[in-house]
């Protein structure tokens, strides 16, 4: 699942970032509302955590060109102003979901998680492929039965590819929703972890490269 985090508070919008990341989420941060709208109309994001009151642009503006854009991206809204007007207010402007600051933090992941899945772009809690099998909730992959200590983006990596169920996987498709906008473009990202992921998998090996195309299982 790939997420925007949208707040002024540098502070907060990276703590909620990292924790994001740490759930095997692929995680964007914009500290203005006019940044935040120059990445929405360019990245396909599952779910925007927006704050409303942002400078540049107004959070409700940025709601609104999503809503005009036709995106499927869900919104939550994570702001200060939790009264009832307010949480109308953000709903009507086509937030998906609201949520007042302070929040607890397992409160937040849980509902990114739920909006993600109403975006129809979150996989099964388990995913399986012959004798490999991933549990996307508890991040842990096995093949026979074993624990294969994946890294987090290993875990990624191999989610993408098992969601494909046999398509040809692209690096640059990699890149987008497993890494975030400041990777550079021209890494070696991709085939080192596909590398490492391979190590790890053992024999025989699942991943197929298709020269001048990508990967699949």
């Amino acid at each position: 699942m790939r997420v925007l985090v949208v707040d002024d508070e540098v502070a907060l919008a990276d703590l909620v970032a990292a924790g994001l990341a740490r759930q095997a989420m692929a995680v964007d941060v914009a500290y203005r509302g006019d940044d935040a709208d120059e990445l929405l109309a360019v990245n396909d994001y599952d779910v925007v955590v927006l704050d409303r009151d942002l400078p540049g642009l107004h959070g409700d503006a940025v709601a609104r060109g999503i809503a005009e854009r036709g995106s499927s991206t869900r919104i939550l809204m994570l702001t200060a102003a939790g009264g009832l007007h307010d949480r109308v207010g953000g709903l009507e402007l086509g937030a998906d979901d609201y949520l007042a600051k302070p929040f607890e933090y397992p409160e937040l992941v849980a509902r990114v998680r739920a909006l993600g899945r109403r975006t129809g772009s979150l996989t099964p809690p388990v995913l399986r492929s012959g004798d490999l099998e991933l549990d996307t909730n508890r991040h842990v992959a096995t093949r026979g039965g074993l624990d294969l200590g994946l890294s987090t983006k290993e875990l990624m990596v191999l989610e993408v590819l098992m969601q494909a169920d046999g398509r040809i996987v692209s690096a640059e498709e990699l890149l987008e929703k497993v890494w975030d906008v400041n990777i550079d473009p021209f890494t070696n990202a991709v085939r080192v972890t596909v590398s490492k992921l391979r190590r790890k998998l053992g024999e025989p090996d699942p991943i197929r490269t298709v020269p001048g195309r990508g990967y699949r299982l």
